[in-house]
């Protein structure tokens, strides 16, 4: 007597897997949509964490990247600069000239200065006369700045102008308010030329700060030329220098600055500086990246479990179907690679629509915010080989249940 193996072509094995498929084609389209909302859950994550770690680095280079400070070793306890005893003790004065001395350095895009004005218990009003209630006079920050200073600080007006050399050469009585500072002294306008008094003193104010991107606190401050408030309330040094770089100079430009402010005695300055922007775009990517990809397995692992039910209850209801087959003489293997191909060709479906799906929510996000998106070549290419992957894990166990299946058991309970 001849054994005669069954064979079973890959072609068979095919056309009996899309027959299985497109018998019950609704159930098919909802499982496909699970492995779909992961893939695409997954895809759409790493693009908008993409995209949005790389618009935070990208505003990380435009502000922090690009900042760098220095301030004497020995500051003065409030910030107002160091005493004339730490000054000769130490030489740790930061000179005034520091956009002559800054500015010649390669990749300094603006530079200034500024210290604390010592005007004792001095009140600010914008009225001539003193209010016995104290409703009209004010405490505030005066803060003597060298004319970089607003360059520097990335700052803009929202009326009048900046001082320049000439009013802080003349000492002329001129402040520029902070945003704060000018509603509280009621001051909106400068074309009238409007006045306020510090202490007796009256000072013209020639502009309204609306904004500065860094030392916010002089929003709420008056600001005057490094001569002016030499002239009226002693000499003094400034307590920080502030400097614009371009991107990528701030490294070399924090070894440059200290010798170029005091040349006698580099190592009296503190120079702050940004750390390397490669290192910070690496770590926030990495952490937006780490966020979002846990929330797009979660997503995969649900659509996994879909596929997985319906191929489960596909073989369930299959019975008869299965127990027909292994009478006929189907082996093992080729049930289980009917299953499997099943729920392998589902996750593929899934893994190609949800990759389109996914890559079409990361352009829709990005043009909602102006963004510009970033979504590595890999990630959508790779997704429909996901999504097989994915689809033949889900299957093994019903396959294998399928496979185990006696054809007398088989064919028992399927009638």
């Amino acid at each position: 007597m001849v054994s005669i193996k069954p064979r079973l072509t890959w072609r068979d094995l095919a056309s009996e897997a899309i027959a299985g498929l497109f018998t019950r084609p609704v159930r098919t389209a909802l499982t496909v949509l699970g492995t779909v909302l992961g893939i695409g859950a997954l895809v759409a994550t790493l693009g908008v964490s993409k995209t949005a770690g790389n618009r935070i680095v990208g505003r990380f280079d435009e502000l922090a990247a690009t900042q760098v400070s220095v301030e004497p070793v020995a500051n003065g306890l409030f910030g107002g600069g160091p005493s004339e005893e730490q000054q000769q003790r130490q030489g740790a004065v930061l000179p005034w000239n520091v956009e002559d001395r800054l500015l010649r350095l390669n990749g300094v895009v603006a530079a200034g200065a500024l210290a604390d004005a010592n005007v004792g218990s001095s009140l600010v009003r914008s009225t001539p006369i003193h209010d016995p209630l104290g409703q009209t006079e004010f405490q505030m920050r005066t803060v003597a700045a060298t004319p970089g200073l607003l360059g520097a600080l990335r700052g803009t007006l929202v009326t009048g102008r900046w001082f320049d050399e000439g009013h802080s050469d003349r000492a002329d009585r001129t402040v520029v308010l902070g945003a704060g500072a000018a509603r509280r002294l009621n001051i909106t306008r400068v074309d009238n030329q409007p006045a306020i008094y510090i202490g007796d003193d009256i000072f013209t104010v020639i502009g309204i700060l609306a904004d500065v991107r860094r030392e916010a606190d002089l929003l709420n401050a008056v600001i005057l030329p490094s001569g002016t408030a030499q002239e009226r309330y002693g000499d003094l040094a400034p307590s920080k220098v502030v400097i614009e770089t371009e991107i990528g100079a701030a490294q070399l430009i924090a070894s440059q600055a200290a010798v170029a402010l005091n040349p006698n005695n580099p190592d009296a300055l503190r120079v702050g500086a940004p750390p390397d922007p490669r290192t910070t775009r690496r770590k926030v990517e990495g952490d937006v990246n780490s966020l979002f990809l846990v929330l797009g397995l979660v997503s995969l692992v649900v659509g996994a479990i879909g596929i997985a039910n319906v191929t489960l209850v596909t073989v369930l209801e299959r019975t008869g179907e299965i127990g027909l087959r292994r009478a006929l003489g189907a082996a093992r293997r080729h049930i289980a690679l009917q299953f499997l191909v099943e729920s392998t060709a589902m996750g593929l479906a899934g893994g190609i629509i949800g990759a389109s799906a996914g890559t079409l929510i990361v352009v829709a996000v990005s043009a909602s915010r102006d963004w510009t998106p970033v979504l590595d070549a890999w990630v959508p290419f790779a997704s429909p080989f996901v999504g097989a992957i994915v689809g033949l894990v889900a299957g093994l166990y019903p396959s294998l249940r399928a496979a185990r299946m006696e054809p007398v058991d088989a064919l028992r309970a399927g009638t």
